[in-house]
Order: structure tokens, then C-alpha cells, then sequence
């Protein structure tokens, strides 16, 4: 390899993937991840995979640092600097409850505990006027006295209706700037300029916690990467979907709190589009979890309403649903007899029983080799070795009180892993409104083809894509994602006003201007494309609709035609609409801004697999003898009837009777009843 060579590293919860492209030649890397370093692990695969980082032009970087960091506490020390009143935001969130009917419950602790709230003399009104100047003299006396010998290293401020008018958060930043020039600083107004008061302090307080702990990783990654001569462009990846130069991320470091599942949604967007696929459910299945996430013509849905760790952020991310599911999940039996999976797992230190490092908890992985779908001198392309015996022995116990055996047992385990799933598949389809069977599944991830057609038997989906390397597609979708960035403003806008459709197109005008500075300003300048959505709803309710506009649509707008787009949205997800008697509105618009890097790549199988034998598996309660074979070996056979085990690599799919399998042109291996 030379030249131009692109590369992806993600950092999982058990293993860190590697994928790297020079012209037509793919590297393709696992090794186990360092928890406690996590960029460790990233530069134990380049050096695995022996790249010459000196002629390396692209690496994409993925990881679950800013994650572990809100999960784990472990994010910097902040000051929160509140409206004068408002001191309380962070302690007393919503009135709604997470679970009704416990007795014991209690809110998300936030990572801003009370007492470093501090409050600032001002008052802005929705509107964006001001209602309260701000007091310099009483703000700069506030400040010196909060943050004098408090030894925070990050301050996160976000004022009263500031989405509307943000001077005083910007004044305020100066001020602090001015007493303190070494702490970082997070203004709502640079996050996120919507409203809901609670949910944007909340956002702004997580980015200025994570900012810190995203620095020193940067930090101590591009060194070990500089030793190397790695002099290319760097780049991480968001939860939108898309990537950003690292220099990009600074102050912005929490659109990367779920780059690792945003990337492998892309990856599989990408491979699955080249065999004429575009409205997918993406399951991937890992170490650790399992994530979900429905795509429609080729586009990953977004929502501005997720949550960590109970923590609302208000960012776009892509509306993934995560179980804890992965092959590393623990099987064990509750309180009143039930077996469960997950959500605690195994991770990568010590693993599952069968890694050989000390652990001793039943995991999925152990499931699959007691079962025989996963086969020792398969794993990972025989690479890594497993211990059988080990995987048997953990189950011994669960097998015992059970009074089944140990094949019945892990069977019966698996079969609840996929329950788990199927729910979460329904989560982001039927319960938005979305029908499972008009879509195909995309499996990726370790384990996930060996879960999918039993998933896809309960959900009656008739069609699975199974990327090649799929045990990789993530690393493979850092590289084939695009460069993005969004801009969002909340703007109440009535659709019988006069000039409503005029506002609209000045509004995402305004905001495209923006957005094509900053872009500029990274080096981002060809092949620009934008996505314009609205945030929609009837006056009085309390949560909105995206209607996401065309680029023809937003040229011809007028207020008829968003109303129908509206209401035909609105009937889709909660089977009414009130347009008789209610005025819709909008509230929020979001402009996305993507530019696509130079060709993107092609993923191809590897000829590492195992040839074709004949062997014994344990699936819905009986033995049954399986054909085992390699991509190559069902490509030249034409199609292969299940029981069957297609091994690549670096993972292996499982093909149960009454499914057919063969591979297409683009090394996708097609599953189909």
C-alpha cells in the first residue's frame, strides 16, 4: 500500500476495527480494545495492520470516548453559569417519570451538581428582546468569585430564551475569557439555538463536561500518530452520520457522543445502496450492545430528542435504538426465575468465558459456540483463539437451574437476545409509524448475521443484505462517510401568517450562509449538498413532526403545501390529523450542509475464511447437521438452502432452514425466504 491510502479506525467496547483502502487493495484489522486508554487501541490496529502513516492522506477516527466519559462521570470539572433565578434548571428537569410506579425513583443526576450553578443579572425575552440589561459589574464579581480557586476547567453558560438573542452569553464569555484565558468555554448559542430551556442547559452543560476529556484524547492520539509521520487529514466522526476535521471539533466535541453506531449506519447505507437497496433497517450487533436504525431512500432518519444516561441532548443525531444485546451481553436468571441477556456485559476486559482471560460469566458468544453457529477455528478468521470447553462451562450453572442442558440453555439464551431486538427494530419503525416488511435488513456488526433471519421470521421481512466484512462495516463507514455539519433555529412560525412560505426561505437562507462559512473555513468547499427540515406542529401540543423539504420544494413553497405535507406526516405517525381545527405551526429549522469525499470506496470480501465443511449446530431445540462455507465457496455454487454458515473474516452468518442465500456482484450476501 502507498500513495492515497484512506483509513478507518473505530474504537468499540470490545474490539477496535480497522479498515484501509490504497486503489482497489482493502486491509482489514480487529484487535482487543484498552478500555482504560481507548486511543491505545487505536494505534495497536494501525500498527497492526503495519499502514505507512506517512503516506496516508485520510484517517477517520470513531470512538466512545465522549460516551464512557458522561457514563463513567468521568468528564472535566464545570461552572454553570445560569439566568439570575434560573439556578435550580439542571436539578429540576421535567415533571415527567421515567418509571411510573416505582415507589424508589429518582431524576437523572446531572453531570453539574448544584452547588457549581452560578447565577448572572439578566433577562432576555422570547422574542429575543431584553427584558433585564445584563449587569457587567454584578457579572464580573460573580464570575471572579465562582471561579477563583474552584479549579474548574470547562464553564458552560446558557441563559434564559438566548436561542433568540445571544449577546449576553456572548458578553459573558468574554468576561470570563478575559479573567481566566486558560478554561474552555460552551455557550448554548454555539450548541444548540432551540428552545425548551431545560434540554438546551442540559446540552450545554454535557458538551462543556465532554470538551476536555475530547481535547486530551486528540491530543494524545495525533501524537502518537505524528511519531508515526502521519501528516494526512484527520477526522472524527459525529452522531449525525458525518464526519468533521478535528479542528472542526473544537468546542463541538458533543456531536461525537455516538460516532461509533453513526458510523456503521453509514457504512451499511453505503454497501447496501450499491446493490439497489435504500430503504434498510441497520442492526448492528458488537461486543457490547446492539443498535438499530431505520433508513429511508437511502437517508438515516434524525431526531433532535436524544438521551444519555437519562441526560437530554438537543443536537441531530441519527434515531438509533440501543439494546443491550451484543455478543459480549452476560445471560443470567432474575429474581423470579426469568433468563435474561444483558444489559451488563462481559466487554473486552475480561470478555466472554471463551476469550481465555479470566472471565466466567455465560455470554452470547459462549451461546453461540455451545450451539455450534460460532466455530472455534472460525473466529475471527481463526485468529483469535476460543476455548469451547470454557463457553460449556459457564453455562453449567444456568444449565442446572434450569434443569435443561447446556445446548437447551444457550439455544434458549439466544432466542432472548433476539427478542430484544426485534423490540428495538420496532421501536424505530412500527412505533414511528413505519412498516418492518417494506424494508430489508442490513446485519453487521460481529454477531448480527448470525441473529438476522430469526429476526426477520418474527418481523416478516422477506429480504437480508449481509455486507462483506461485516464484523468491520463500521471502520468501513468512517471512511465512505460524508463530511456534515448542521445548523438549527427555533423560530415560531404560524403557516396562515402573511409571507409565511417568504420567511421560510429567508430563514434557510440565512442559516445557509452559516453554514457555508464554516464550512469554508475547515477547507470544505465542492460538491456541497443541503437538507432543509422543519420542526412542525398544531398549536398547544407539545412535541413536534420533521417534515424534511426538497430542494425544489423550498424554490416553490407555499403555506398550502407545507400544511398537507404536515398533516399527511402527522395522520402517518398517530393515525389523525386536526387540520380542521387546529392551525399547524412551525417551530424549529434544522439546515444540513454535506460534502462527500473523492470515491468513495468499495468494501469487497477477503479469501481468509475457512473452506467448506460439513457440521453439526443446535438451533430451536434439536440438533441438525450444516453446511459450512466461505463467500468464494456460495459464490460458485450459485445459492446455498439453509442450515448453513457463511464465514468471512470477521464474522459468520447464520442461514436457517427455509432461507436461501447466494452473493451478488457487490459481495453482499443475500438472504431470502
Amino acid at each position: 500500500m502507498s500513495a492515497a491510502i484512506r483509513v478507518g479506525v473505530e474504537v468499540g467496547g470490545t474490539f477496535t476495527d480497522l479498515v484501509a483502502f490504497e486503489g482497489g487493495d482493502v486491509r482489514i484489522t480487529k484487535v482487543p480494545s484498552t478500555p482504560q486508554a481507548p486511543h491505545r487501541g487505536a494505534i495497536a490496529a494501525l500498527d497492526e495492520a503495519g499502514l505507512p502513516l506517512g503516506a496516508t492522506g485520510d484517517l477517520v477516527h470513531g470512538s466512545t470516548v465522549a460516551t464512557n466519559a458522561v457514563l463513567e462521570r468521568k468528564g472535566a470539572k464545570v461552572a454553570f453559569f445560569a439566568t439570575e433565578g434560573f439556578r435550580d434548571l439542571l436539578v429540576l428537569q421535567r415533571q415527567s417519570r421515567r418509571s411510573i410506579y416505582d415507589i424508589h425513583y429518582r431524576k437523572p443526576e446531572p453531570v453539574v451538581p448544584r452547588r457549581d450553578t452560578f447565577e448572572i443579572p439578566e433577562r432576555v425575552g422570547p422574542d429575543g428582546a431584553v427584558v433585564t440589561p445584563l449587569d457587567e459589574a454584578a457579572a464580573r464579581q460573580r464570575i471572579a468569585g465562582a471561579l477563583q480557586g474552584g479549579g474548574y476547567e470547562s464553564v458552560a453558560i446558557c441563559f434564559l430564551n438566548s436561542y433568540a438573542n445571544p449577546a449576553h452569553e456572548r458578553r459573558v464569555a468574554a468576561l470570563v475569557a478575559e479573567r481566566f484565558p486558560g478554561i474552555g468555554i460552551t455557550c448554548s448559542c454555539d450548541v444548540t439555538r432551540e428552545f425548551r430551556e431545560y434540554e438546551r442547559a442540559s446540552t450545554t452543560v454535557l458538551a462543556a463536561y465532554v470538551q476536555p476529556v475530547i481535547d486530551r484524547y486528540l491530543g494524545r492520539f495525533a501524537h502518537a500518530l505524528g511519531e508515526r509521520g502521519f501528516a494526512g487529514r484527520f477526522s472524527l466522526m459525529q452522531s449525525n452520520g458525518g464526519r468533521l476535521p478535528a479542528r472542526g471539533m473544537a468546542g463541538n466535541a458533543i456531536t461525537s457522543l455516538y460516532s461509533g453506531p453513526a458510523a456503521g449506519v453509514m457504512g451499511a447505507i453505503r454497501q447496501a445502496e450499491r446493490s439497489g437497496y435504500r430503504d434498510l433497517i441497520t442492526f448492528d450487533m458488537g461486543g457490547t450492545s446492539t443498535d438499530v436504525c431505520l433508513v429511508r431512500d437511502g437517508t438515516p432518519v434524525l431526531t433532535s430528542d436524544a438521551e444519555i444516561d437519562g441526560l437530554p441532548i438537543r443536537i441531530p443525531v441519527l434515531d438509533i435504538v440501543t439494546v443491550g444485546a451484543g455478543g459480549g451481553s452476560i445471560v443470567w436468571r432474575d429474581d423470579g426465575g426469568m433468563l435474561r441477556v444483558g444489559p451488563r456485559s462481559a466487554g473486552a476486559e475480561p470478555g466472554p468465558a471463551c476469550y481465555r482471560r479470566g472471565g466466567a460469566d455465560p455470554t452470547i458468544t459462549d451461546a453461540h459456540l455451545v450451539r455450534g453457529t460460532v466455530l472455534a477455528d472460525t473466529f475471527l478468521g481463526g485468529r483469535m483463539d476460543v476455548d469451547p470447553a470454557l463457553a460449556r462451562a459457564a453455562f453449567a450453572t444456568l444449565a442446572q437451574q434450569f434443569g435443561r442442558s447446556v445446548e437447551q440453555v444457550a439455544d434458549d439464551a439466544v432466542r432472548v437476545a433476539e427478542h430484544n431486538i426485534v423490540r428495538a427494530i420496532q421501536l424505530v419503525s412500527t412505533e414511528r409509524g413505519r412498516d418492518p416488511r417494506d424494508y430489508v435488513l442490513v446485519p453487521f456488526g460481529g454477531a448480527g448475521p448470525l441473529h438476522a433471519a430469526r429476526v426477520a421470521d418474527v418481523l416478516g421481512i422477506a429480504t437480508i443484505v449481509i455486507p462483506p466484512a461485516a464484523g468491520v462495516l463500521s471502520a468501513f463507514g468512517l471512511v465512505a462517510s460524508d463530511f456534515v455539519r448542521y445548523e438549527s433555529r427555533t423560530a415560531r412560525l404560524a403557516l396562515d401568517e402573511a409571507g409565511a412560505a417568504e420567511r421560510v426561505r429567508a430563514q434557510f437562507a440565512a442559516m445557509r450562509g452559516d453554514a457555508e462559512a464554516a464550512f469554508t473555513a475547515l477547507g470544505l468547499t465542492s460538491g456541497l449538498r443541503y437538507t432543509h427540515t422543519l420542526e412542525m406542529r398544531y398549536v398547544g401540543q407539545a412535541f413536534e413532526v420533521p417534515i424534511q423539504l426538497r430542494a425544489d420544494e423550498i424554490a416553490r413553497l407555499d403555506a398550502a403545501h407545507l400544511r398537507e405535507r404536515f398533516n399527511e406526516a402527522h395522520h402517518r405517525i398517530f393515525e389523525f390529523d386536526d387540520s380542521r381545527t387546529n392551525r399547524p405551526e412551525i417551530v424549529s429549522f434544522r439546515l444540513g450542509i454535506a460534502s462527500p469525499p473523492p470515491g468513495v470506496p468499495a468494501l469487497e470480501a477477503t479469501d481468509d475464511a475457512p473452506h467448506a465443511a460439513t457440521v453439526t449446530l443446535f438451533d430451536g431445540g434439536a440438533r441438525r447437521p450444516a453446511r459450512r462455507l466461505n463467500r468464494s465457496a456460495l459464490l460458485e455454487s450459485g445459492a446455498g438452502e439453509g442450515p448453513l454458515l457463511v464465514a468471512d473474516e470477521t464474522s459468520t452468518a447464520y442461514v436457517p432452514p427455509g432461507w436461501r442465500a447466494h452473493v451478488d456482484a457487490h459481495h453482499n450476501v443475500i438472504l431470502t425466504r
